[in-house]
């Protein structure tokens, strides 16, 4: 009897018990992904520099971690030579210094100033490859809810499109995105809304007696323009169109179809005048006047027509304007 007892005291001594066999199982149930998904790590960091936004440094997702939350030393994604962001690829001397590919083939030999011996010659450095490659920002501006590469939040900001608009009517400072910049002008400045579609043709009527603003509102996605018409010397009208976005958005790209008719006499085929152009895109789309526009329609005074209201006596140009998305994708 007292042989086996000590048997089994040398087995409760040598080896785990049955609660440290189940403390160990519950511990590598809880690092197991479920259902044998993989769980992607990220690092998330404060971003002054971009507007208070949460940076995310994402971990490879074959990586079967939790996520976690951290701080990134902003100078550690950018290179110390020029300051800008680190893109892939980043270099580092065997002295342990940083520096960006561009940086690199500006030094003489691609040697380190820094090193004191002037010896330290740049390499690859795939570690701070992945932390840039992987690094991302949130977007600043209300509604875009994107995480993008680090180094590349400048150039989305610049062409998101849900970078603000800005209200150019004398004396107000409304800023927001193009479409809360269409309820603003329409609501507090009385700009008159139309709603059209993509590739389908909409017949406008615009008075020419003053400058004159006309929101066209698309029912396929919300996009935002705006329909400016002046005067064009004294015995003709301009006419044009542009989008409410940041002037550096590249896509979709939209193009415009816009022609006037000249009333028939006697039952005979009708003059027109017409234009077709790319549109631009603005960010104070109230600002542009037609007739600095590259391109706009010119309407010469005899298509004009009498207006519905006023008796008659106010002239209008009557529109046919046609807008096109020239590209299959959006941002």
């Amino acid at each position: 009897m007292q042989a086996a007892a000590a048997e089994a005291e040398g087995r409760s001594r040598g080896s785990p018990s049955a609660m440290d066999n189940a403390d160990e199982s519950a511990k590598k149930a809880r690092l197991e992904p479920p259902n044998g998904h993989l769980v992607k790590q990220e690092l998330v960091a404060h971003d002054a520099a971009a507007g208070g936004g949460a940076i995310v440094a994402a971990a490879p997702e074959h990586s079967p971690r939790a996520e976690l939350a951290v701080k990134i030393d902003m100078c550690v994604l950018h290179c110390p030579l020029c300051t800008l962001p680190f893109k892939p690829p980043v270099f580092q001397c065997k002295g342990g210094h940083f520096a960006c590919g561009v940086c690199v083939t500006r030094l003489p030999c691609g040697r380190c100033k820094a090193c004191v011996d002037g010896a330290g010659l740049f390499g690859p450095c795939p570690a701070l490859d992945a932390v840039v490659s992987s690094t991302r920002v949130e977007c600043p501006n209300a509604g875009c809810q994107k995480y993008v590469t680090y180094h590349e939040a400048g150039e989305h900001q610049s062409a998101c499109p849900h970078a603000p608009c800005r209200c150019t009517e004398p004396g107000c400072e409304f800023v927001g995105a193009a479409p809360l910049l269409a309820g603003h002008l329409n609501t507090v400045h009385s700009v008159p809304v139309r709603s059209f579609q993509y590739g389908k043709v909409s017949r406008i009527q615009v008075p020419v007696s003053a400058p004159r603003l006309l929101l066209l509102v698309c029912e396929d996605d919300g996009r935002v323009f705006l329909l400016t018409v002046g005067a064009l010397g004294a015995s003709a009208s301009a006419v044009s169109v542009v989008c409410a976005r940041p002037s550096a958005a590249t896509r979709p790209r939209f193009t415009c179809k816009m022609w006037a008719n000249l009333a028939a006499s006697n039952g005979g085929k009708t003059d027109i005048v017409l234009v077709e152009m790319q549109m631009r895109s603005s960010t104070s789309p109230g600002a542009v006047v037609a007739a600095s526009e590259p391109t706009f329609l010119a309407v010469p005074a005899v298509y004009l027509v009498p207006g519905a209201g006023g008796g008659g006596m106010e002239m209008e140009v009557a529109l046919n304007v046609r807008i096109d998305k020239s590209s299959p994708w959006s941002d």
